[in-house]
């Protein structure tokens, strides 16, 4: 490799792509979308599968294998699997299925700031949440119910059942959120709080810089 390269999912799936066949960008775009890859990857901008070839390439991860022409369309780059390109593709994967490092995502740090709002308010924005989140098991649920009914081997699905999981989990946890909320189990008010700031916080040490 002639520059190291930081794994990503989307870099992950445009290696796997190549390996499997020599493929162009806009290409890869279609089957993406066609595998429904692009429900746990995010291509929303459509410049990023091309950027991310510029990086596997820069990295020597992947190759140009030709220039084609099709018709009056513009010429294509076709792209093929570099020399280390499975090796790491590989390695990627079995990081990725072994890390639990944090990724940091949005909602728990909102969670963890929700006393900012009054409870009723966060009540009502759990209630919208967990309507997303049942909307969307019961879209994987669709998927998974159509994919399986066609022929299309378990295996291929296991990323939906996962997203699955892990979507109703967050279902579970926002409804019971949510009644805690309506029963006043789970409460705050401006005293309170203030109250909390003055027992648990303490104040710097000698020395310290405020």
């Amino acid at each position: 490799m002639t520059a190291p390269i930081r794994r990503s999912p989307l870099a992950l799936t445009v290696l796997c792509l190549v390996i499997e066949a020599p493929l162009h960008a806009y290409r890869m775009q279609q089957l993406i979308k066609e595998r429904g890859k692009d429900r746990v990857v995010n291509v929303r901008q459509r410049a990023s599968v091309y950027q991310t070839i510029e990086r596997l390439l820069k990295a020597g991860l992947i190759k140009v294998k030709e220039t084609e022409r099709a018709d009056n369309r513009p010429e294509r780059t076709v792209y093929e699997i570099g020399p280390h390109g499975l090796e790491t593709a590989r390695t990627w994967l079995r990081e990725m299925f072994t890390a639990t490092g944090n990724e940091f995502p949005e909602f728990p740090a909102a969670v963890a700031f929700m006393p900012l709002l009054e409870p009723e308010e966060i009540r009502a924005l759990l209630e919208v949440r967990a309507a997303k989140l049942a909307e969307a098991v019961q879209e994987i649920d669709t998927v998974v119910a159509e994919a399986s009914a066609g022929g299309l081997p378990r295996l291929f699905l296991l990323e939906e059942e996962y997203q699955r999981a892990t979507l109703g989990a967050q279902l579970d946890w926002c409804r019971a959120t949510v009644a805690e909320l309506a029963d006043g189990r789970i409460t705050w008010s401006e005293d309170w709080l203030r109250e909390i700031g003055a027992n648990f916080i303490s104040a710097p040490d000698e020395g310290e810089s405020s």
